[in-house]
């Protein structure tokens, strides 16, 4: 499954964040957001990623982005993820139906049952920017590759 293409519209998607609330393309529209795909809370490459990720937190949101985390956990262990790392991220479960959004992004790792490492930029009008896919769920996108990724949906 490939990763949703630059200038596709935002699929239709329900994540539940750490109140349980809905998370839609409405909820987002109107803003420039990363949707953060990882695998696992609690693993080691998720946890380096996000911790990376909150040290640029402040630099994306000077430029007006905001940064969801998406796994196929439950919003339980997600929020206590976060928390265990003292990390602001909002976190976004996909995990009922599970892997849902992950699959309409072009984000899910079919063979194990998990979202790969993507990141997909959702532009304030609603269509995609950007997106980038690991080769494999163990790479590690790196912080810079967030701000190449706001740079080439800013053209």
């Amino acid at each position: 499954m490939a990763i949703i293409a630059a200038g596709a519209p935002v699929p239709e998607f329900v994540l539940k964040n750490g109140d349980g609330e809905d998370v839609t393309p409405a909820t987002l529209a109107g803003k420039t957001s990363i949707l953060v795909f990882y695998p696992f809370a609690f693993s080691p490459v998720c946890t380096d990623q996000l911790q990376i990720y909150e040290e640029v937190l402040p630099d994306l949101r000077e430029q007006g982005v905001e940064l969801y985390g998406v796994s196929v956990d439950s919003s339980y262990s997600q929020k206590a993820f976060a928390d265990s790392l003292g990390v602001s991220i909002p976190q976004l479960s996909d995990f009922e139906p599970k892997g849902a959004a992950s699959k309409a992004f072009g984000a899910y790792f079919d063979p194990a049952g998990m979202s790969n490492r993507a990141l997909v930029l959702i532009n304030p009008d609603g269509t995609i920017g950007w997106s980038y896919a690991a080769d494999s769920p163990g790479d590690l996108p790196g912080a810079n590759l967030l701000f190449d990724g706001i740079a080439a949906a800013r053209g």
